[in-house]
């Protein structure tokens, strides 16, 4: 009766023998841990999954103390090397049994990060646009003296410093003008992401003809309702970022993977949308220093010498525009930018 209880819960239930072989698992184990119970019953679990805090030796001290352990956002690696994020708890059930419950944590902690990072973006639009009113006012007026003084002056040589004053200050009014971006889409209309994504290499290939692009497109994607002009901005940012960063380091060989696929019942931020489309650049270049990856989308941050710091908080906005984000995991050797796009939205 309690086996068949436990084969319907959502939790993840495993019951191991004092070798820490497993002897049973409900079906929603298989599916979190991509094992099948006939292949791998009397296997033991140490040697099925590794975890970066050792999983055999805590689930041998649950059983030696014949106390209950928990463990709290253990890294998993899975025999797919897929890694996962869990809390799980060994329970003693007697000498020779343990009960292993393990919770999935990837999407929780996922959700929080997003949340996290809407939240630091809306705050820093609201910060930018206060700064842009603040600068833009005081920049009219230079602009304005420095035209008049120009009239006054009967000096040819004078008359070129005033209009240095004039094309520094429309400079700066267009470097604010790029930090803060459109408001809204301009023509949101059904479009083909691919054809984006095409786009956006060819202007890449002729800028870098260097770098080897590799397509990886899933033409079961839907078109998506957006902003045709603002994505392929956003995405080419995001794509000179990674060729600039590889060109930059000298990396033999860069290459940079253009992919989309479709993810389904995908939770952005707090809502759960039933299509969203991903677009992935993956380059081979040396990896986001550490320190940056917290500030990464923030304006005017960059990890090069004769970057603005602009593109990605640019590319971020367009994202939150089109009510989707851009997501980054890196390491050195391989850089990945995931854009989310819903494919059913309702844009202002």
């Amino acid at each position: 009766m309690y086996q068949r209880l436990m084969e319907h819960l959502t939790t993840a239930v495993l019951l191991l023998d004092g070798r820490l072989q497993l002897r049973w698992m409900n079906p929603a184990a298989e599916a979190l841990l991509a094992l099948s119970r006939s292949r791998v019953t009397g296997l033991p679990l140490p040697g099925l999954v590794n975890s970066d805090d050792d999983i055999g030796e805590l689930l041998a001290k649950a059983r030696d103390e014949f106390h209950p352990y928990t463990q709290r956002e253990a890294r998993l690696t899975l025999p797919t090397g897929d890694a996962l994020t869990v809390d799980y708890t060994v329970t003693p059930l007697s000498a020779d049994e343990l009960l292993m419950e393990l919770e999935p944590r990837d999407r929780l902690l996922r959700i929080s990060r997003e949340e996290a990072l809407q939240t630091r973006q809306e705050t820093i639009k609201v910060l930018a646009r206060g700064l842009a009113h603040e600068v833009k006012n005081p920049l009219g007026g230079i602009r304005g003296a420095a035209q008049l003084l120009e009239r006054d002056l009967g000096d040819s040589q004078l008359t070129e410093f005033t209009r240095i004053i004039v094309e520094e200050v429309d400079r700066l009014r267009d470097l604010v003008d790029a930090m803060l971006g459109p408001h809204r889409l301009n023509r949101p209309e059904p479009l083909n992401i691919h054809k984006v994504l095409e786009r956006v290499r060819a202007l890449v290939s002729v800028e870098h003809p260097e770098v080897t692009f590799t397509r990886d497109y899933d033409p079961s994607l839907p078109d998506l309702m957006g902003d045709e002009s603002q994505l392929i901005q956003a995405i080419l940012n995001v794509a000179r970022n990674a060729v600039q960063a590889m060109t930059e380091a000298g990396i033999e060989g860069p290459t940079l993977v253009l992919k989309t696929r479709a993810r389904r019942q995908f939770t952005l931020g707090a809502e759960r949308h039933r299509l969203v489309c991903q677009v992935s650049l993956i380059d081979n270049g040396p990896g986001i220093p550490e320190e940056l990856k917290e500030t990464l989308f923030y304006p005017m941050v960059s990890g090069r010498a004769e970057g603005s710091g602009l593109g990605l908080s640019i590319a971020q906005s367009v994202l939150h525009r089109h009510q989707g984000l851009i997501e980054c995991d890196s390491r050195p050797g391989q850089t990945e930018f995931r854009l989310l796009i819903p494919l059913e939205t309702s844009h202002d």
